[in-house]
């Protein structure tokens, strides 16, 4: 039987699955594991050295033409009760009856070593051999130990790298989705505070010219609407990023009028103000199982894009409907607005905070939410489409899964990460 040895690069396709190898370098002109194997070989002065670690597919072959790959596993398994073996060990013969075997040299001189982590748990061998008979010595074995406690020290120190790096750019995507997060909150709340503003502003100003009847009607109407807002800032609060960055998802069957009555309560004041029809005809029987503080906030986003591009001239009309499809339950949020072209619609959902449209009456910043909606919809196991001419308004499709009867209120929650 004859070792076959493979070219690293091409031939090594399990590259990946060899976390520590690439650690060090091994796919690099700066690898390090030829660079140690060489000088332990010429400490010892031997022929051959071959390393692998646990868990990975290839072992690592230095000769005097150079590093080579070695496909196996478990390479000296056994070994790692011991420290080193040697022409001493009670084992010696049996390490050197499994060296044969592979096919590596016939009956060589052996010298095993065992590679353990600062706690003392094995992680890998290196094993040197050839065909001289002179046994290696104590200093030698000695100053290979020292060898390696540096390599293995080094090894240490890159993963404690990498986990760090890691652990950096997950805290940066996830100071890049709160920073999100809150834009989108603001974004959601700016909205209804139109009317608060035009109305309280009214009653403040004009409040000697109006009778009792309009001042109850703008008391209602600043009444209904702060209650609207402040439900939609507890749903807003309701998803606040739990440890580790990550959302409450609490997927219920609901009525889908509990949320598209909500969005209405909410811009219902901004649409009125834009002198823009918006209407709500979701059936109160529709019930979809999803998370419904997601459900609301994509609802909510997309009608108040809908307003934002819709014509202020009294023609104007904004429309929430939802009816039972094949995949589920399809809700269609429809403007008779401006419209977008191709290019728009292709940026509609790319996380680019920069992109910024102005609206019918100059307002700024389309698809600051529609980022997170996308996700929200995703995350419900649902999707999201777009539908939409210059000139002749906008149609944004949102399909979720419909409840079924045996999926129990309240029956699961889960923590789902939301990347960036």
């Amino acid at each position: 039987m004859k070792i076959q040895l493979l070219e690293i690069g091409s031939e090594t396709e399990q590259l990946s699955a060899c976390r520590l190898s690439l650690l060090l370098d091994i796919e690099t002109p700066q690898n390090q594991i030829s660079t140690v194997l060489k000088l332990a070989r010429q400490l010892l002065a031997v022929d051959y050295a071959v390393m692998q670690f646990h868990h990975e597919p290839y072992a690592w072959v230095s000769m005097s033409s150079g590093l080579k790959a070695y496909a196996c596993s478990a390479l000296f398994a056994d070994l790692q009760a011991h420290v080193y073996v040697d022409d001493q060990h009670a084992d010696y013969a049996a390490f050197v009856s499994e060296v044969s075997r592979l096919g590596l040299v016939a009956e060589p001189r052996l010298l095993v070593l065992n590679l353990r982590n600062t706690e003392g748990q094995s992680f890998g061998q290196v094993v040197f051999f050839d065909q001289q008979t002179a046994p290696f010595t104590q200093d030698q074995i000695q100053m290979l130990q020292e060898l390696f406690i540096n390599l293995i020290k080094h090894i240490e120190l890159k993963i404690d790298y990498a986990e760090l790096k890691e652990m950096n750019e997950q805290q940066s995507a996830l100071n890049f989705s709160k920073t999100k997060f809150f834009q989108i909150i603001a974004h959601d709340l700016r909205a209804p505070f139109h009317g608060l503003l035009g109305f309280s502003e009214v009653l403040a100003q004009e409040r000697d010219s109006l009778d009792e009847a309009s001042i109850q009607n703008i008391a209602d109407y600043l009444h209904d609407t702060t209650q609207s807002t402040y439900s939609l800032l507890e749903s807003l609060l309701n998803w606040a990023m739990a440890e580790g960055g990550r959302f409450v998802f609490h997927p219920i069957n609901f009525q889908l009028k509990q949320a598209s009555k909500i969005v209405f309560d909410v811009l219902n004041g901004l649409a009125i103000k834009k002198k823009i029809q918006l209407i709500d005809t979701v059936p109160e029987e529709i019930k979809v199982f999803a998370d419904i503080n997601m459900v609301t906030s994509v609802i909510q986003n997309l009608v108040s894009n809908a307003l934002k591009f819709t014509h202020m001239d009294g023609t104007g009309v904004v429309k929430i409907t939802a009816e039972l499809s094949e995949k589920g339950v399809e809700i269609s949020i429809q403007d008779t607005g401006l419209g977008m072209t191709p290019q728009q619609i292709e940026q509609l959902f790319q996380p680019r905070l920069t992109v910024s449209f102005k609206g019918t009456d100059g307002e700024k910043g389309m698809g600051l939410g529609l980022v997170l909606c996308k996700r929200f919809v995703e995350i419900n196991q649902g999707e999201i489409e777009v539908y939409s001419k210059e000139g002749e308004g906008t149609l944004f499709k949102v399909t979720l899964p419909q409840a079924e009867s045996h999926l129990a209120l309240g029956a699961s929650q889960k923590r789902i990460e939301v990347s960036p």
